[in-house]
């Protein structure tokens, strides 16, 4: 670009000034980019230098962007060009594929490479597993010394295989909780928030799957802490103290009812807290609302319950129902005042719910992020 104004040294030069021309001072053999190239001792010549970033010629003087054309219709330059190619490979079967979700939350419990768990989290499964196979350490210990007194507070029976899955006590009544609000906190709200369902829906996986899958994960982990340690109580109490077949006979039916009553806390607790996850966006909001209506509804049943005289407003609580279905399947005596039936007919009502609530957020996932 040619300097076409005076500078002060010639408004006091002898010489006459001359417009227009290339070079207002005289040319010296020091190099024209000497000053722009940052050379020491360069001096000032009086040309200015302008460079354009992106290419020059025909277009340069356009003060619109050309973004996202076809390179051969771009006459200036091209910015981005993306070409979708479709996958022509062979995909697994829809198991295969459902299985990889399934991977993907059991295994991060205890190996990398999936689903990151907290350090937390596992620290607590971790713990309330050993608290639920207290029983049978307490049997050990009771074999081992000959205290009759442990075999006998510890031993199978119809108050012991209740209280291992439902009675109020703090292994059941706090720590089931707790561990589903763990676990369910950040299940589906997780998706939500960071866009990760438009990875999930891109690929051929439909939201059946995909909802089939998180209530799997969940109860198969909620399994292990419930169901999976009151068989290992009932058969290590079979092995410690050396029962025979009559034995099996006899508390088999007493077993297969607790193993019942696991499977619909299991179930119920895992459609609560499911439904509850596809409703946010965060881990925190579903964690404490699920401790909430399981603990909180209890509360509020007992006080209420106290101050009227009558159990029926304990068909609020998710817990108290159960422990209901619980007792009337092992043949205990009932706490509750209403038939069992009304409880069963609540928690069937409680699931279904809860359901509906999963399968009609998990359905207004989209593909982008949201």
């Amino acid at each position: 670009m040619e300097d076409e104004i005076p500078s002060v040294g010639d408004l006091f030069d002898d010489e006459p000034m001359v417009f227009g021309s290339s070079e207002i001072l005289p040319e010296t053999n020091v190099p024209a980019d000497a000053e722009f190239l940052g050379e020491k001792g360069g001096v000032v010549t009086g040309r200015g230098r302008m460079e354009a970033a992106f290419g020059s010629g025909d277009g340069d003087d356009s003060v619109t962007a050309q973004v996202a054309q076809v390179a051969s219709e771009v006459t200036g330059g091209t910015i981005f060009h993306q070409v979708y190619r479709p996958w022509r490979g062979e995909l697994n079967s829809r198991w295969v594929r459902n299985w990889a979700i399934l991977r993907y939350h059991i295994y991060g419990l205890f190996s990398k490479g999936h689903k990151p768990w907290p350090v937390m989290t596992k620290l607590v499964i971790f713990g309330v597993l050993i608290l639920s196979i207290s029983d049978l350490l307490m049997l050990a210990v009771g074999a081992a010394s000959g205290t009759e007194f442990i075999e006998r507070l510890s031993g199978i029976s119809r108050g012991n295989l209740y209280g291992h899955v439902l009675s109020f006590w703090f292994r059941n009544a706090c720590t089931y909780p707790i561990v589903t609000a763990l676990i369910i906190g950040g299940m589906i709200s997780e998706d939500r928030r960071n866009g990760t369902s438009a990875l999930y829906f891109s690929r051929p996986i439909n939201r059946r799957d995909y909802a089939a899958m998180k209530f799997l994960s969940v109860a198969l982990i909620l399994s292990v802490v419930v169901l999976v340690t009151l068989s290992a109580y009932y058969l290590g109490a079979i092995l410690v103290g050396g029962e025979g077949w009559s034995y099996v006979m006899d508390t088999g039916l007493l077993f297969v009812g607790s193993f019942a009553a696991g499977v619909l806390l299991v179930f119920t607790y895992t459609s609560i807290g499911l439904a509850l996850s596809s409703v946010s966006s965060g881990k925190f909001f579903p964690a404490v609302a699920f401790i909430g209506t399981i603990l909180g509804t209890k509360l509020v049943a007992f006080l209420i319950s106290a101050l009227f005289n009558s159990s029926a407003i304990y068909l609020i609580s998710p817990y108290d129902c159960l422990a209901h279905v619980g007792q009337w399947m092992l043949g205990l005596n009932h706490t509750y005042d209403h038939p069992p039936s009304w409880s069963l007919v609540m928690l069937l009502v409680m699931n279904a719910v809860s359901i509906y609530v999963l399968s009609t957020r998990v359905s207004s996932l989209e593909v982008t992020r949201e």
